[in-house]
């Protein structure tokens, strides 16, 4: 183990990875306010021109990543502990879980979780089966799978589990930069880290403020349905101005603290919503939906996972679907992954990887099953009111799917809520994480640091949703992940690196070796 100062102790100076990314993020911003047209035109290009040409690099990694993990879990180094062989966790698994789920891509299953399902009921992807029917429901439910499932996680628990690696076994900074020092050696201390920190500071960025665009949204869209109130654009600001204040407190008080006892609350309001659902719905279809669904995931595994477009219609569907949900999970990877790593101190390799991957793909395939396959027996059922609505505004299909259940107005109010608690605790995470990143990888950056980044990410948010709305933002996430998707294969490769090397492997190898050579044969008295 390495006898280096603990991250904690670490004096807290603003060095020039804070400054460099403020100044890049200060010349986007100034740059979608003055020059919108040039901006949009430019995203839109370059949009095109990485989808079209490297699109499948998204697939190939997040693929092999899953593989990488599947591996790890069940090899020798699955023993391994995030931390002294000595050390256990320190939160209750419940109370893990809970930080996991809430906190990392709570907004989503909101904004996402009625209209993705929906949407490939409407228009089954890859043309797989025809609208409307039995098979579209499955193939709805088999790409929503895809997209909010094993993948995604494969990716945060490579980042979690490479940081927490490195930050509680090895006492390094939490930065993804220390950890590819076996790839770049000195140059992992240098500019070559400190580039690699500021795009990963960016990346996160920009994942962030697309979770808040949706939770926005998705806000706005409720108080419209519920008490008309007025929306638009200038609704959704003063949404983001007042989400910001708070989750930047909330960030002040602490992981300990604020982060918890929001994730804990969100997980009770989350699950008696989906039980309501669950049993005031179709709960027959939805359970034979669940199950048919899981089958033809896991029977199309392979071949969903590397699907690639083959007309430039197909392509503007993976743009908006498989690529940027792809790019969102990558973008958001060192945010989560340094908060998982945060919470998963001495936790086993197997654990984390258990907890990470299975637990919440196995949530999010229910949650999205219950309210999806709700909304899709109604629309096959009914006069396709809420694919209508799904096709006129995402963020409106929840709440459609809510009022043809009884008691809308108690179920929309805490979905309201459940939203805003959803975006508090992951802004709430993404301002600790960013202002760990950019003060050396202390594990309690400072107050004055945590307000500049909840402030900056607020900011950030409203620019890019005056610039081009939610488009602007879904692009701003799969431009920024195009180069981090290299990092992340560098990481994993850094990663085996470093799992190969410690010391407890080492010392088994060496056991192993002795029981396997054979001792000299003794000579006999005489001999």
């Amino acid at each position: 183990m390495s006898d280096a100062p603990s991250p904690v102790s670490r004096p807290q100076r603003l060095g020039s990875v804070f400054w460099i990314s403020i100044g890049l993020i200060a010349a986007f911003v100034i740059w979608a306010t003055v020059f919108t047209e040039n901006l949009n035109a430019t995203m839109t290009g370059a949009l095109n021109w990485i989808t079209g040409s490297v699109g499948w690099g998204y697939l190939v990694v997040t693929l092999g990543l899953v593989g990488l993990l599947v591996y790890i879990m069940f090899s020798r180094f699955g023993a391994l502990r995030l931390g002294p062989s000595t050390s256990r966790p320190d939160y209750p698994t419940y109370a893990w879980l809970a930080m996991i789920l809430s906190a990392v891509m709570g907004v989503g299953l909101i904004s996402y979780g009625v209209a993705e399902p929906i949407s490939h009921f409407v228009t089954p992807p890859h043309g797989l089966a025809e609208a409307g029917t039995r098979e579209a429901a499955v193939r709805a439910m088999q790409f929503s799978f895809f997209d909010w499932g094993i993948h995604a996680w494969a990716v945060f628990a490579v980042f979690g589990l490479a940081i927490g690696y490195s930050t509680h076994r090895l006492n390094r900074g939490a930065l993804v930069s220390t950890m590819l020092r076996p790839i770049l050696g000195k140059a992992a201390d240098g500019w070559g880290g400190k580039a690699i920190d500021i795009l990963v500071i960016i990346a996160t960025l920009f994942g962030t403020t697309t979770s808040l665009g949706l939770g926005a949204a998705q806000i706005d869209n409720g108080t419209q349905s519920l008490w008309g109130l007025p929306g638009g654009t200038w609704m959704q600001i003063g949404i983001i101005a007042v989400i910001t204040v708070m989750f930047t407190a909330s960030a002040l008080s602490g992981v300990h603290r604020g982060i918890r006892y929001i994730s804990q609350t969100t997980m009770v309001l989350a699950v008696g919503l989906l039980l309501f659902v669950l049993f005031v719905g179709p709960t027959n279809f939805i359970s034979n939906l669940f199950f048919e669904s899981i089958g033809r995931y896991l029977n199309d595994f392979i071949s969903m996972s590397l699907i690639t477009p083959q007309s430039g219609t197909e392509l503007q569907w993976m743009q908006w679907w498989t690529y940027f949900m792809l790019a969102w999970w990558i973008a958001w990877g060192a945010f989560v992954g340094v908060f998982l790593a945060k919470i998963s101190r001495g936790r086993t390799i197997r654990q984390f990887i258990v907890g990470v991957l299975g637990v919440p793909s196995l949530v999010f395939f229910i949650w999205f099953t219950v309210f999806g396959g709700t909304a899709i027996h109604s629309d096959m059922t009914g006069d396709g009111a809420i694919g209508k609505a799904a096709s006129s505004d995402v963020n409106s299909a929840f709440f459609a799917m809510l009022g043809q259940l009884p008691l809308p107005a108690i179920t929309s109010a805490v979905t309201i809520i459940l939203v805003v608690l959803f975006f508090v605790s992951g802004a709430d995470a993404n301002t600790y994480v960013l202002s760990m990143l950019s003060t050396k990888g202390v594990l309690t950056p400072r107050r004055p640091v945590l307000v500049v980044w909840g402030a900056i990410t607020g900011i950030t948010a409203i620019v890019l949703l005056l610039a081009g709305g939610l488009a602007a933002l879904q692009q701003a996430v799969i431009l920024s992940a195009a180069p981090f998707t290299i990092i992340v294969v560098m990481l994993a490769v850094s990663l085996m690196i470093e799992l190969r090397r410690d010391p407890e492997i080492l010392a088994m190898k060496s056991l192993e070796i002795l029981a396997t050579t054979p001792t000299s044969p003794r000579k006999d008295e005489d001999g």
